[in-house]
């Protein structure tokens, strides 16, 4: 016996496909008949005639015809793109879901699964958290974990590759790169309507967001400070040496690992923090963000202006210089270098 859920489920997947069935027959039916009356015009108007009447009210026919084809055409586009959507979504739906039940059964798992993207949706609309969604404060922590989590994996490999540690922070207070926390915030923003889709479409957003913010990041990093962090400039494909096409395929790459491995497992973090101090936490960070950013850049213009030779004119300038001079300020950005005129 079926239960109450598996009944509607059941004669609503018989109701839709009745009405697909009978709506696909008269559409073949219309395309049919559209075809044999528009050919019947054809002949007409290509006829010899020298009624004048007759000719306007088979041209006056036939672009009303036109007109009608054309909206039907748009329309058709459009359920053709939303339709197609819908069933790539199923499928990675209920790809990620089997996915996630092997995983869960896996006697040999060390972490817990990673939750799909459909998983987080149920469970911040169900607790109504206050950053559910693709809201100013979701992004918002993505930013801040992004920032924090960027730099300790690129001091990580950094350790492997090098064997040492060292300074990945584009903040002078705190482990915080912003290029990674905007980075994450745009694979976020701009991949989430893509969630629940095939991979496809996380490699093809991934490409272009990431490759437009790091060359962005580079343009206005030497606008604004004449300095630069990565050079491409050597590499195959590069544009102004800021972005080449090696690390945009590997922007792609992380757009698919981003949205559908990292995202979820942040979103899940993110659903920990308390509804009743969520919001009052956000800002605070968010001024703490802020305060901190500007303070780096007033700190590193100087330092460049330093590096120019231009002496310290008021206190501000000379409390700067003692307690961030070049030495701390080198150990800090190490890979951070000035581009002379």
């Amino acid at each position: 016996m079926m239960n109450d859920t598996k009944k509607k489920r059941y004669h609503m997947n018989k109701k839709l496909r009745y009405r697909y069935d009978d709506v696909r027959k008269q559409l073949l039916e219309l395309e049919e008949d559209v075809t044999y009356s528009v050919r019947s015009q054809f002949d007409e108007l290509a006829k010899e005639s020298r009624d004048v009447s007759d000719i306007k009210r088979l041209t006056d026919a036939l672009e009303d015809e036109a007109e009608l084809l054309k909206d039907a055409s748009e329309m058709f586009q459009r359920m053709q793109k939303s339709t197609h959507s819908t069933a790539d979504e199923i499928h990675t739906r209920i790809k990620e879901a089997k996915q996630y039940e092997k995983e869960s059964k896996s006697r040999f798992r060390i972490f817990n699964p990673n939750p799909t993207n459909a998983m987080i949706d149920y469970a911040e609309n169900k607790k109504k958290h206050f950053a559910r969604g693709n809201t100013f404060y979701k992004l918002f922590w993505v930013f801040f974990i992004g920032s924090f989590l960027g730099v300790i994996i690129e001091m990580l490999y950094c350790y492997i590759q090098n064997g040492h540690f060292e300074s990945r922070v584009g903040l002078i207070w705190g482990p915080f790169n912003l290029v990674y926390g905007f980075g994450a915030v745009a694979l976020s923003f701009f991949l989430y309507k893509y969630r629940n889709r095939s991979t496809f479409y996380s490699f093809g957003g991934g490409f272009i967001v990431g490759s437009v913010i790091e060359y962005l990041c580079s343009f206005f990093q030497e606008l604004l400070f004449g300095s630069v962090s990565w050079d491409y400039s050597s590499m195959p494909f590069n544009l102004n040496g800021r972005i080449c096409l090696l690390y945009s395929i590997f922007w792609g790459i992380l757009g698919i690992f981003w949205i559908k491995e990292i995202y979820p497992r942040m979103a899940v973090w993110i659903l920990r923090i308390p509804n009743k101090i969520g919001k009052v936490l956000t800002i605070v960070l968010l001024i703490f963000m802020i305060v901190n950013s500007l303070a780096s850049g007033i700190v590193v213009y100087r330092w460049s202006k330093r590096e120019a030779g231009v002496n310290a004119s008021n206190a501000v300038e000379k409390l700067i210089d003692e307690y961030y001079p070049n030495e701390k300020m080198e150990e800090i950005f190490p890979n951070l270098t000035f581009v002379k005129e």
